[in-house]
């Protein structure tokens, strides 16, 4: 059995925010749950999470995970973090010590690591570095064994040679943890308990410290500070983009594409440049996303086609619709099969039929369209009384002149027509006309108005 312990308590202060830095987003996912995640595939596994600073903040995000959430009261050092956990573990087992803001550690190598321990061994996930700087140095004795791990800011000048580097990230039997960390002291530069120095005791007892390497170097990478933050978030996203394009995605260039959440496909699915995908986002076989589009929280449907510029968040489209250039759907769109929308377009909370037309510079908002109606440029549903919401009705085939303004709540029947210009506030029987326009006048002969000379 596997007790997973991640380090969550810090406050983050180089990041300058309010928001607790494990709650900071990387790819639209707060760190600390791209770390749960990676956890929660390990068999067998328990989760812990030791909070701290705005722990209650950090909590409600872990909600929905089956998590186990203990509290360091004071920030007094690694050591005294996983002491935290130490009475929710079990009797025999291997603890995994992870930390909140190294988002990106990976299922192989976390299992690479487990594996490394026994009965008379302790693991430890290394690194070498050009620039050490910032991090504890691994100290080996003349046979290469493992013998200690000194903090930075205690080591000697030979000590700080050293380009393997400790990454936190070990796996110890419970066992042992409970024997060495009450034996833990303050006694350095810090002032706080390291969980570091447990190395020494377990070579002091004759155990064998292992050590191992992430498959890749990004895994084991912090986020402490905006740059950070900035330079792991295009790590993250080249991941995605790669894995994408594996699993038969088109991308024009995958550097410049942002996924920030999830994103699931079909096939032949083709993403131009610059698109940005938050939430959930589902695309079906076929479809086309052109440059500069925003979708979050999305169904895409087999074969439509999103045109440039256009912005969709929670709708859903049916098959084969077309969409933009430059259009919006706003939250509560459904688009039935064949639907066309076009540029400059808005709708909200509208329920629009089979291929329905609404072309060009309309808003369709608080709507229902029944099947094959065009509604002509310029046309708006007058939703809002500036107190209510009211609903507009158009039936099958029903044709909506350019520039007409449809006052809800209203009915338009089942292939009635609309003259353009109208303002329609009552409703319009079925296969009848309607509208409304002022009278044409003409006043001949006519002299326009002309400057006076100064």
């Amino acid at each position: 059995m596997i007790d997973v312990i991640i380090l969550a308590a810090g406050k983050g202060t180089r990041m300058k925010s309010q928001l607790p830095k494990v709650l900071q987003q990387l790819a639209g996912v707060p760190l600390i749950e791209h770390v749960v995640g990676t956890a929660l595939q390990l068999e067998n596994a328990n989760i812990h999470v030791v909070l701290g600073h705005q722990a209650t903040q950090v909590e409600e995000v872990l909600a929905p995970y089956p998590v186990d959430c203990l509290y360091q009261e004071v920030q007094l050092g690694t050591g005294d973090a996983v002491m935290t956990a130490l009475g929710s573990l079990q009797k025999y087992g291997i603890s995994l010590i992870l930390y909140g803001d190294v988002p990106l550690i990976t299922l192989p190598t976390l299992r690479q690591l487990i594996n490394l321990v026994d009965e008379n061994s302790m693991a430890l996930l290394t690194a070498e570095l050009e620039d050490a700087n910032g991090y504890g140095r691994i100290v080996r004795d003349k046979n290469e064994s493992i013998v200690a791990i000194v903090e930075q800011k205690d080591a000697t000048d030979s000590q700080l040679a050293i380009h393997e580097i400790n990454t936190g990230i070990m796996a110890v039997r419970n066992e042992d943890l409970e024997r060495w960390l009450p034996q833990l002291h303050n006694n350095n530069a810090q002032g706080e308990y390291y969980l570091t120095d447990i190395i020494a005791m377990a070579v002091a007892e004759g155990k064998q410290v292992n050590a191992c390497e992430p498959q890749a170097l990004f895994e084991i990478l912090g986020v402490n500070d905006r740059l950070q933050q900035a330079q792991l978030e295009r790590v993250c996203q080249e991941q995605i983009a790669q894995q994408m394009m594996l699993e038969g995605v088109r991308l024009a260039d995958p550097t410049r594409i942002d996924i920030r959440g999830r994103v699931d496909f079909g096939n032949d699915v083709s993403i131009d440049v610059n698109c940005v995908f938050e939430g959930h986002v589902q695309l079906g076989d076929g479809v086309i996303i052109e440059s500069h589009c925003v979708i979050r929280n999305a169904v895409i449907g087999d074969g439509c086609h999103i045109k440039a510029f256009t912005h969709i968040e929670q709708s859903d489209l049916g098959e084969d619709c077309e969409v933009g250039p430059y259009a919006r759907l706003r939250p509560g769109t459904y688009l039935a099969t064949g639907v066309r929308i076009g540029n400059f377009v808005e709708t909200k909370n509208a329920a629009i039929g089979y291929h329905s037309k609404v072309n060009h510079l309309s808003y369709i908002g608080d709507a229902e369209l029944g099947e094959e109606v065009n509604v002509g440029a310029g046309t708006i549903t007058c939703n809002y009384d500036g107190a209510n919401k009211h609903k507009t009705v158009i039936g099958d085939s029903a044709f909506i002149g350019s520039n007409t303004a449809l006052v809800a709540p209203v009915e338009i029947g089942k292939g009635a027509t609309v003259g353009a210009g109208s303002t329609i506030t009552k409703s319009v029987p079925e296969e009848s006309l309607a509208v409304t326009r002022a009278k044409q006048i003409h006043r001949e002969p006519w002299q326009r108005p002309k400057k006076e000379k100064k």
